[in-house]
């Protein structure tokens, strides 16, 4: 088939499920605080060695809830939390940010170099160009050493990567599976264009993990540090990872094997996927998976929960910023009794329509109280908060419908100090780097400016 009718009957089909999309329902918040268990209930952490006694885990709470301001964040969200997922909560984790394409890449490519058993690669674009050939050479001479290398990469976000970049991978023994193809001569039986894999997972060994908002393409391979706009080159990609080494791990493994098998990707070999675990810091780290359905949406819950409980800083930076009407209005709520919430959004996007559509929430935002910013000399890419000073999450997750109800996302939520005071930094220097929307200017916008955002808004369950 020819790559026009392919990319023909691709958007009809995407305009036909769609309208799927615009029927389907986040799960009501305020009904799944109100049916949690109660704040008092011991809150359980699992350890390298298995789940703790209520009595320690509620020592580790106490002791992590004394190191910060008085917040129910630690207590209350971590009760709703538990009431929808069966993701623990575990101790023992060494957790490294990593800001942009250029430190991501490094530690990645760190991480396969080392690795001795296995390299499990989850993303929603891989790139035939100068970044993905770079990982397709390491990945290939690892598996060459006996290194089994398993690859998930989602169909309609790698549309535009040649079938043949493909079979180099396979031809050298890396195994390869196809997310919801969009060929429907390939699929596995669910050809579900509206069903993307939008997660960006690394696994090493079963040991050392890797998610965030990264994918493998040469965008993210240039610097930010003491960068200006020059004129006529593309703006760079402004993004986060995380690297996470620890028990969590094994929770990251698990949604790529789940992932894995639904797909019905080829019989993994009896490699240690789920090694034992070993502890090599101090941050406590709940690793949060969303599938499509209803009561699957978990990272909706986390990021709406959060915000609800929050009493002292809402620190929040999307790339695609277009709320339903819970989480819009939980950050006015948490604006209007006293919260200091800053939001940083793109003010360049590879989707103008997406840019446009977050802007017509900016007056509700502004009227409450909420600081809005819009950085600078960058793409915005990034999907991180960091909360009271003490919760942190880095992922895939946006603040848009399509990441909310029908995507495939992951995000670590993280509870230490230590690590939200380097989410603070990094937000920061963000900050610095952006332009606050002021109310007084807002207020007196072109006529032209509102018409974009209106007509923004009429498609904000399809962007």
């Amino acid at each position: 088939m020819t790559t026009p009718k392919l990319f023909f009957l691709f958007f009809l089909a995407v305009s036909v499920l769609s309208l799927c999309n615009g029927c389907a329902s986040l799960p009501n918040v305020s009904e799944v605080i109100d049916d949690a268990p109660t704040a008092q209930k011991p809150r359980q952490i699992v350890s390298s060695k298995g789940l703790l006694s209520p009595q320690k885990s509620k020592a580790i709470m106490e002791r992590l809830k004394r190191s910060v301001d008085q917040t129910d964040i630690l207590e209350r969200y971590t009760a709703v939390v538990e009431s929808v997922t069966e993701s623990p909560l575990t101790k023992g984790n060494k957790v490294t940010l990593l800001a942009d394409g250029p430190a991501t890449y490094a530690a990645m490519f760190e991480a396969m170099g080392n690795a001795k058993e296995h390299i499990n690669l989850e993303t929603f674009i891989l790139e035939d160009d100068e970044v993905g050939r770079k990982f397709t050479e390491l990945l290939l001479r690892k598996q060459a050493e006996g290194v089994q290398v398993n690859i998930i990469y989602d169909s309609v976000g790698s549309i535009k990567t040649p079938e043949s970049f493909f079979k180099r991978l396979r031809d050298g023994g890396i195994q390869v599976v196809e997310f919801n193809p969009v060929n429907p001569l390939k699929d596995n039986g669910e050809w579900f264009l509206i069903h993307p894999d939008h997660r960006k997972i690394l696994i090493v060994d079963g040991r050392v993990a890797m998610l965030g908002g990264i994918n493998i393409s040469k965008v993210y391979s240039g610097g930010l540090s003491g960068r200006k706009k020059v004129k006529g080159e593309p703006l760079p990609w402004r993004d986060t990872d995380i690297q996470i080494e620890g028990p969590a791990v094994a929770e990251v493994q698990k949604l790529f094997l789940e992932t894995w098998s639904k797909q019905e990707g080829p019989q993994l070999a009896e490699d240690n996927y789920l090694p034992d675990q070993k502890e090599y810091g101090k941050a406590l780290v709940r690793v949060v998976g969303s599938t499509p359905g209803q009561s699957n949406r978990i990272t909706f819950i986390v990021y709406v929960s959060a915000i609800t409980f929050a009493e002292n800083s809402i620190h929040l930076t999307n790339a695609y910023f277009i709320p339903d009407e819970q989480i819009l209005d939980a950050f006015t709520a948490a604006a209007r009794r006293g919260v200091d919430v800053k939001i940083i959004l793109p003010a360049t996007s590879d989707s103008s329509l997406a840019v446009n559509a977050a802007r017509y929430n900016y007056t509700a935002l502004l009227q409450a109280g909420v600081k809005v910013y819009e950085r600078r000399n960058a793409l915005l890419h990034a999907k991180t908060a960091v909360i009271d000073g003490v919760w942190s999450t880095v992922g895939s997750t946006n603040l848009d419908y399509w990441s909310l109800l029908s995507d495939d996302e992951v995000n670590a939520v993280v509870l230490s100090r230590e690590f939200a005071l380097e989410m603070e930094s990094m937000f920061a220097r963000d900050l610095a780097e952006s332009n606050q929307i002021q109310w007084d200017k807002w207020k007196k916008r072109p006529v032209m400016q509102k018409i974009k955002e209106a007509f923004a808004h009429m498609f904000v369950k399809w962007l």
